[in-house]
Order: C-alpha cells, then structure tokens, then sequence
C-alpha cells in the first residue's frame, strides 16, 4: 500500500522529490492559490495565505491560515477515502508550505505519520497552549530542517519553532537539522534527511 507524502508548496519541488523517491510512495504537490500578497506590495502571487510582515511579532493572517489548512485536510480526507490511511500519510512543505504543514498537522483531528518542515515556522504559535497538546498527533515525527544563512526566514524563526514545538510534542520525536551556508532554499545533504525521514516512518506495506 503506498502512502502519500504532501508537499504544500511547489516551488520547484516535485523535481526536487524525484531525485529522492522510493516506489511505494505517492506524492503530491499541490499548487497554492494565487492571491494578493501584502508583502509584496499587494501583487499576485501564489500563497497559501496572506504575508505580512517576517518578524515575530508580525500580525498574522489568521483567517486565511486556518482556511488553508481546512483545505489541506480536504486533500486528506480525499486520499483517506481513496483507501490511504492518514496514518501513512506525511505533511510536507518549503517555508510557508512547511509552516502550513505545521499548522494543519498540530489542529486536525486526522493522525498522521509525521510532517517535513523546512525552512519555515509556527503559525498562529500564541494560539497553541503553553504545554503538551493531548489531540491525535501529540506523538508525530518532525524532522524541521533550516540554513543558517536564510535572509528570508532567519534560523532564529526555526530555533523558536523547534522550541515551541518541542513543549507541545514528545521531544524525542522532533528533528532538528541546520546546514551550514545554506539560505533560503534546499541542499542535497538536506533532501537525503528527508528521504531517510520518509523512508524510516512511512516503510513498505505487504
């Protein structure tokens, strides 16, 4: 039985999972709608929700968050009842992909096999609780990857995403990779730890 691995933001990177696919697994990268986006100027562009500002303490679109999430669910559900169970199902995303991938993981009542989150961050972190959460996925894999030289999304973003993380989930499940010199895109050490990721939770079914 294959399993499908999500990647919530393409990005280039249904070409950078060829290079590390195994056969039982099915991905699927879905497009992000195309939306103004307040950090850019209000210009389209495609986003899973609106940005506006890269700080911590930037407000944040809730609205559209949430509803981005209820859609990745949606996708979910579909392929649950294509006879996929959600527990062999990953999460993945690159930086407000991942950060969806996060969220979407952290508030559906779907238990699922883990979540890939690179380069990314905790949405809507103040609206989680300050200790263990007790839904479905309170044990879920993380592996959350980040370069040291991102001028995007800095490792600072990541460094308080893990530590955050690490107080809602068990911490023995959490993995947290930096790569030196890399900004704010992906390395070939990077899609290995993925691989070795999806590999390790989601193996072949007979």
């Amino acid at each position: 039985m294959p399993f499908n691995a999500f990647s919530v933001n393409r990005h280039g990177w249904s070409e950078a999972l060829a290079g590390i696919k195994s056969p039982h697994v099915k991905y699927i990268c879905p497009h992000a709608p195309v939306m103004p986006v307040s950090l850019n100027m209000n210009m389209a562009m495609p986003s899973w929700f609106d940005i506006i500002g890269l700080s911590p303490d930037s407000q944040e679109d809730e609205v559209g968050i949430k509803q981005a999430a209820e859609n990745v669910k949606a996708l979910i559900d579909q392929e649950v009842k294509n006879g996929i169970p959600s527990n062999r199902i990953i999460l993945g995303g690159f930086s407000q992909g991942g950060a969806l991938s996060l969220y979407t993981a952290l508030t559906t009542q779907q238990k699922l096999a883990g979540v890939v989150a690179l380069s990314c961050w905790l949405p809507l972190r103040a609206s989680f609780p300050q200790g263990p959460i007790s839904g479905v996925n309170k044990e879920i894999a993380v592996l959350q990857c980040h370069g040291d030289c991102d001028p995007l999304v800095p490792l600072m973003f990541g460094s308080l995403t893990v530590e955050k993380l690490k107080s809602m989930l068990n911490p023995a499940n959490i993995t947290f990779r930096t790569y030196s010199g890399m900004m704010h895109s992906s390395c070939i050490e990077e899609m290995m730890d993925v691989k070795q990721f999806i590999d390790k939770h989601l193996p072949p079914v007979d």
